[in-house]
């Protein structure tokens, strides 16, 4: 469907009131390199995959189809190892898989496209010193600065209703963008640096709480030099919601008066214990007057969207409050009457959650991914009838987009990471459109991955994938060669080590360096139902270590070329927790070599203390530690350090205050205090996960040698 006319490149003077933008449509030359000339750097010996080499892959996010359906623009990030970071270009491929080219080629990061109806693209870029909105025209030109604010711009959208852009800017609640600016010199100019907090939370994630909130501003694209106008100016809460939200979670009415958006608006220190994320909208007029559009549930509501015709407002909710790792089931709320009805979103007998909703034109099928089984598949939902069917299972599917009888996704597997795919509506004829990683892949030695099933708790299925070594044939395992194993526990718990291409737990980084793995989506693991999911609550020790000790045992059956006698384990978040916890199991403890725990807990009782999202451990065990029959003792992994005695590879970040970093600080102590080896890696500017390239690999050099240092 083609926008709404916001701009237009003449060449001669402006000639209405909507072509008053166009001083700001100039753009760069637009670089001709393909991606095939862009990568070609001549013949390359295969060798076994590395931390280099996931590093030197290049991540494709956020594909944009161009309204008239022949281009798509997406986010291309490289890593600049001198620079220690990552850094993004626009790029464009034909959607028929024709022509991939480079838009643009700054050494500033170029991100977040979003098309105008004249061919030209928006985009977020840091060129001027801060992230503000710039317009390329790629057939040809320079790129031109059009925002000029004081303050960063983040999750851009472009409204055409409106004429106008829609985004966010962190500012003080009440404060104009002026004011908020002059409260940070204050700030910085002032000698003293105590924090002062009354309530919960008074930091989150890897982020102390400054006073500033995330909110939605709109800029007049007729005026795009003129004040933004704050839609929720005395809002004090984060939209999008922190840490994880983006613009998935707003989305303007079909005629322009509203904004729809998620956001917890709680009193005190509520916030901290509660996930009774809901809808509301406020006027587009800049009135601020917001209303809630679902108070009557207490649980999570997100991800509005509205239907093409405008008349029914779509979106997720959970039933049970304050568990976030409930089903999201689809809502219909009719725009005009406020009556809703309820989908749940069911294939094959499994209750899961969709997410990405997007509709054909005609409004009676939505496409969306949802987690199977270990992947996350592609779906078509008939809306009539609510009946679920499936588009393409393999892999993980992202960032749905339509065109004309076909859609376009981005698929990442085991053995590749993100490129763009198109396929029939019916789930015929599956093309691949970018080939960015092909040439790096191809001098790559990778293991085939597959999945097994055997009968964990309960004697209910369980999934788990194994990879195979990269240098393993049957002619080997005949002969009687056995390699290495490396256990891995995904974290979470309600989390899945799927068919996906990890950038800090990818199995084929311990394939290169020797290895084969195997990974158990035990009880709580997505994409299995929702009472697989709900299996581990308040079982944290018991259900799916009984699927990890089935687990390891069905794989050493299974695939006799496993060297038994040289088994080790790793895992992060709630996977380090479950190190911490096998390790003080004397039966099963013995079955490995060595440990890795990354950021994880050893007490749970302290750490419902140190953490900031309270609801998590309220649910997971069943109230706070003062409640009476609550489980932070049942499955608590200090309780057990006396049988410690496997050889242990402790990591943590300082800036985690998800697990905080004396958690890892106490597993090393108990470890070295009873004399068992150990070693412990400590970040002192990394969060829950390692995020900075140097980083990844020293963390990857560091355990490829602790592991090896016990198997070799």
């Amino acid at each position: 469907m083609r926008l709404p006319k916001l701009l237009s490149v003449q060449t001669g003077l402006l000639t209405s009131l909507i072509l008053l933008l166009a001083i700001s449509l100039a753009s760069p030359v637009f670089a001709q390199e393909t991606a095939q000339e862009d990568s070609q750097k001549g013949e390359v010996e295969p060798h076994p995959f590395s931390i280099h080499d996931m590093l030197a892959m290049e991540r494709v996010s956020d594909p944009q189809v161009s309204p008239d359906g022949q281009w798509v623009a997406f986010n291309v990030r490289t890593t600049d190892l001198e620079a220690n970071r990552g850094r993004t270009d626009i790029w464009l491929a034909r959607t028929d898989g024709s022509e991939n080219k480079r838009l643009t080629a700054n050494p500033a990061s170029d991100w977040n496209p979003r098309w105008c109806m004249n061919g030209t693209v928006f985009f977020l870029s840091t060129r001027s010193g801060s992230s503000q909105i710039w317009n390329i025209d790629p057939t040809g030109g320079e790129a031109r600065q059009i925002s000029h604010l004081a303050l960063d711009v983040g999750n851009f959208e472009v409204s055409p209703t409106l004429h106008s852009f829609v985004f966010s800017m962190e500012v003080y609640p009440g404060l104009t963008v002026e004011e908020t600016v002059a409260r940070d010199k204050e700030k910085a100019d002032d000698p003293t640096t105590g924090m002062v907090y009354d309530e919960l939370m008074f930091r989150h994630w890897d982020t102390w709480e400054d006073g500033k909130r995330s909110h939605i501003f709109l800029l007049d694209g007729m005026n795009p030099d003129g004040d933004p106008v704050d839609l929720m100016k005395d809002l004090d809460t984060d939209v999008p919601t922190r840490p994880w939200g983006g613009s998935e979670e707003f989305v303007v009415s079909p005629d322009g008066s509203e904004v729809i958006f998620t956001a917890k608006i709680l009193p005190g220190s509520e916030p901290a214990w509660s996930t009774d994320y809901d809808l509301y909208a406020v006027p587009t007029d800049g009135s601020g007057t917001i209303r809630c559009l679902t108070e009557a549930n207490q649980a999570w509501d997100t991800e509005p969207v509205f239907t093409p015709d405008g008349k029914t407002l779509v979106y997720l909710a959970m039933d049970r409050p304050n568990f976030e790792a409930d089903r999201f089931h689809i809502e219909l709320m009719n725009w005009e009457t406020g009556e809703s009805r309820r989908i749940d979103f069911e294939y094959e007998g499994l209750g899961l959650s969709a997410h990405g909703l997007k509709f054909s034109s005609n409004g009676k099928t939505a496409y969306c991914t949802a987690g199977y089984l270990g992947q996350r598949s592609l779906f078509k939902l008939d809306i009539k009838s609510g009946e679920v069917s499936m588009v393409h299972k393999m892999g993980r599917h992202s960032s749905v987009g339509l065109l004309k009888g076909r859609l376009l996704f981005g698929m990442q597997s085991l053995k590749s990471p993100t490129e763009l795919f198109t396929i029939k509506t019916n789930g015929k004829d599956l093309k691949q459109i970018t080939d960015l990683n092909g040439e790096k892949l191809a001098a790559c030695l990778m293991g085939e991955p597959e999945q097994m099933t055997f009968k964990g708790w309960n004697d209910e299925i369980v999934h788990a994938y194994v990879v195979k070594p990269y240098d393993w044939t049957e002619e080997k395992a005949a002969a009687g060669q056995k390699w290495p194993l490396t256990f891995l526990v995904h974290g979470g718990p309600q989390g899945s080590f799927g068919n996906d291409f990890h950038y800090r737990w990818n199995p084929q980084a311990y394939v290169g360096a020797g290895f084969a793995t195997v990974a158990v989506d035990f009880h709580g693991s997505t994409g299995y139902g929702q009472e697989f999911t709900d299996a581990i609550s308040g079982h944290w020790g018991d259900r799916p270590f009984e699927d990890l000790v089935k687990g390891l045992a069905a794989a050493l059956e299974q695939y006799p070329w496993l060297d038994a006698d040289k088994v080790v384990a790793t895992g992060a978040s709630y996977g380090a927790y479950m190190i911490n916890w096998i390790a003080g199991q004397p039966e099963f403890s013995r079955e490995f070599k060595a440990f890795v725990s990354h950021d994880g807990n050893l007490d749970e009782r302290m750490a419902y203390y140190d953490t900031e999202e309270l609801w998590f451990p309220e649910w997971e065990h069943g109230g706070t530690p003062y409640s009476v029959g609550s489980g932070y003792a049942l499955h608590n992994p200090i309780d057990h350090v006396q049988n410690w005695h496997v050889p242990t590879l402790v990591v943590h970040g300082a800036l985690d205050y998800r697990v905080v970093d004396t958690q890892g600080m106490s597993v090393f102590t108990a470890l070295r205090r009873q004399g068992v080896p150990a070693r412990l890696l400590y970040f002192p500017d990394e969060n829950h996960w390692v995020l900075k390239p140097q980083n990844s690999i020293q963390w990857h050099n560091e355990v490829m040698d602790w592991l090896h240092k016990w198997t070799d």
